[in-house]
């Protein structure tokens, strides 16, 4: 069960000294990085990511109340409290420069990026867009355009591959364990064999993830010079990029654990029999 936990990753900072963010910073990041608008794609994607599952696990059996878990699952005003939970304790965990990232997310081009991130995940809602995106990203490797190597480096500065798959196997265990809290795997399915299970599917994961990551950051940074995709990238590459790339990450992972657990929970629940 792979969730895409990609983060905006973003760039070109003003340094200055580094300080314990606050919890007021921390809300003035969030607004400048558009969070309500990216869980509000995001809970787009998991409800078709739930009609997936419903065809893949039980076809035609989840009628109404699967549809109804799987809106309060993925519920915006339910993911982001806790997606702000793990992401202000991982940002003033350490001293870290909340000036710089608001300074670039106030700038020209911080606004210009976040909205292009934006238009590209809820663009890639339609399966003829994805479909297209990954077709580019296959032309760009054969003809070694350029702007991948750009791309490419972007994805390694911030680790973005490894760091979703991790966050995948993740969620895939957090999956199957909510599957066994309903009842759903039989005795012999026990935490060894889940985590074997589990493992089983890195290879399928990093292949899907890596395709998904270049395709849809090929797409969405497209209309940026090579010129503001380095500065992008030179920001990834300094610590306070880094440590907004680590806070991003410890909130999307516990929003996709709790999600994953959840969904779990509620198809194990259709699988034995239950009321959700």
């Amino acid at each position: 069960m792979l969730r895409r936990l990609l983060a905006p990753i973003l760039s070109v900072a003003l340094l200055a000294a580094p300080a314990v963010a606050s919890e007021g910073d921390a809300a003035s990041l969030e607004e400048v990085l558009r969070l309500t608008e990216v869980f509000a794609v995001m809970s787009d994607e998991g409800h078709a990511y739930g009609r997936h599952l419903e065809e893949d696990m039980f076809p035609g059996s989840g009628g109404r109340q699967w549809a109804d878990a799987v809106e309060n699952i993925y519920a915006p005003d339910r993911m982001l409290p806790d997606f702000n939970a793990a992401f202000e304790a991982e940002l003033t965990r350490q001293p870290v420069d909340i000036g710089a990232m608001l300074d670039f997310f106030s700038s020209d081009l911080g606004r210009r990026v976040t909205t292009l991130e934006i238009s590209a995940r809820r663009a890639l809602l339609d399966e003829a867009v994805e479909d297209a995106s990954r077709l580019k990203l296959e032309e760009m490797r054969a003809e070694r355009d350029p702007r991948l190597s750009l791309v490419e480096e972007f994805v390694e500065v911030n680790d973005l591959v490894e760091t979703n798959v991790s966050g995948g196997l993740n969620a895939n265990f957090a999956f199957y364990r909510g599957l066994g809290d309903a009842g759903a795997l039989g005795a012999e399915m026990g935490e060894a064999e889940i985590i074997s299970e589990v493992w089983a599917q890195e290879d399928a994961i990093r292949e899907e993830t890596d395709v998904w990551i270049h395709s849809y950051l090929a797409m969405a940074y497209a209309p940026l010079t090579d010129a503001e995709m380095a500065d992008y990238i030179a920001f990834s590459r300094s610590k306070p990029g880094q440590d907004l790339n680590r806070a991003l990450f410890a909130g999307y992972n516990a929003v996709f654990v709790d999600v994953s657990r959840q969904l779990g929970q509620a198809a194990g629940a259709v699988l034995a029999g239950q009321d959700l």
